[in-house]
């Protein structure tokens, strides 16, 4: 027999299940792998954004708007996308500069909450399979009544009891950490957000008021 020997977990349980458990484990499979592909890419965007910023403008400040871009493209998420975009407009209106900075976070958004909604989904489902499973179970105890008539075993009660129990006790076990790494992916992308949004506010900021030079491709040679 198969135990989690600390905790003294009985693995054999899970095969008590019934078929919803097959779905349940499923469920939990697929959850484990959208959780650490969103974990993953959503910490390798998270960066300093005011470290980082302060360097685009100290470049910047030199007119050295290819370096500050170069910077951008080697720097991952969407702050850097979004700083990009701006850069390869320097010059231009302030119109032009936040339609097109605007643009960038509309694509860079989606990219974020990608995959967040499969997540939310499972979690929502994860008890509606337990409570099918439940009745199945049920159905099953009520079904060895009647094959058992007046006297119905002990062993082909359980089974039922053992299916409606184990497959509830799953699917809770599934929708509660699926709804908190759901959260907690929720509020790493708000906070990139935000990131992304005072990053923007502070580029265009800075190439409206403070920025003197010409577009990329276009810096000048230093004077020998």
């Amino acid at each position: 027999m198969l135990t989690l020997g600390m905790s003294g977990f009985d693995f054999s349980l899970l095969s008590k299940g019934g078929p919803m458990m097959l779905v349940i484990l499923f469920m939990a499979a697929v959850a484990i792998v959208l959780y650490i592909e969103r974990a993953l890419f959503l910490h390798r965007g998270q960066i300093k954004s005011k470290v980082f910023l302060d360097g685009i403008k100290n470049a910047l400040d030199r007119r050295r708007l290819v370096e500050a871009a170069t910077i951008c493209e080697e720097t991952p998420g969407p702050v850097a996308a979004v700083v990009k975009a701006a850069l390869m407009h320097a010059g231009q209106s302030p119109d032009k500069l936040r339609y097109v900075v605007q643009e960038a976070a509309i694509v860079e958004i989606p990219a974020l909450e990608r995959r967040l909604g499969a997540l939310a989904a499972i979690g929502q489902i994860a008890p509606l399979v337990g409570l099918l499973g439940t009745l199945l179970g049920m159905i099953t105890t009520f079904h060895a009544f009647m094959q058992g008539a007046e006297f119905a075993t002990a062993t082909a009660l359980a089974n039922g009891l053992w299916q409606a129990l184990t497959v509830t006790a799953a699917s809770l076990m599934l929708a509660i950490p699926v709804h908190l790494g759901h959260h907690f992916l929720s509020g790493r992308v708000r906070a990139l957000t935000r990131d992304m949004e005072w990053a923007a506010n502070e580029i265009m900021e800075y190439l409206i008021n403070h920025y003197e030079g010409e577009g990329v491709g276009e810096e000048k040679k230093p004077e020998n």
